[in-house]
């Protein structure tokens, strides 16, 4: 079983090209809606916007945002405290620095309080 899951994790990387994984980032929220993935979104989602930085650089992005290869991937994204919560790739945070995220408050909600606003030191990966 275990030869067979790093199989499958060997060649989704090869597919893909590499695995992508950040740490150090901040974790925000906001309002969902028409993300530039194209897909429209409401803030019961599990949806993060990714750093312009990352994801017009991620491996085949192109002019066309709708179009982005990171689109509708699964990330998991790790707060300080060690929570985790997977969430959908559909937007992109103009405002996020590099390695930093934007969630719909139902997943902000997984990692901490809406309260908190922004969490540092964040992780997250791209599955």
């Amino acid at each position: 079983m275990r030869f067979s899951a790093v199989l499958l994790a060997a060649l989704s990387a090869a597919t893909f090209g590499y695995a992508q994984s950040m740490s150090g980032g901040d974790a925000t929220f906001y309002s969902a809606g028409l993300g530039s993935c194209g897909f429209f979104n409401t803030d019961a989602d599990f949806i993060v916007a990714v750093d312009v930085a990352t994801i017009t650089s991620f491996p085949g992005a192109g002019a066309n945002p709708n179009a982005n290869p990171m689109c509708g991937r699964q990330m998991v994204v790790t707060g300080p405290d060690g929570k985790s919560v997977t969430v959908t790739v559909a937007d992109t945070c103009p405002g996020c620095a590099p390695g930093s995220v934007d969630l719909t408050p139902t997943a902000f909600q997984q990692l901490a309080s809406l309260d908190v606003g922004r969490l540092h030191g964040i992780s997250w990966t791209l599955v």
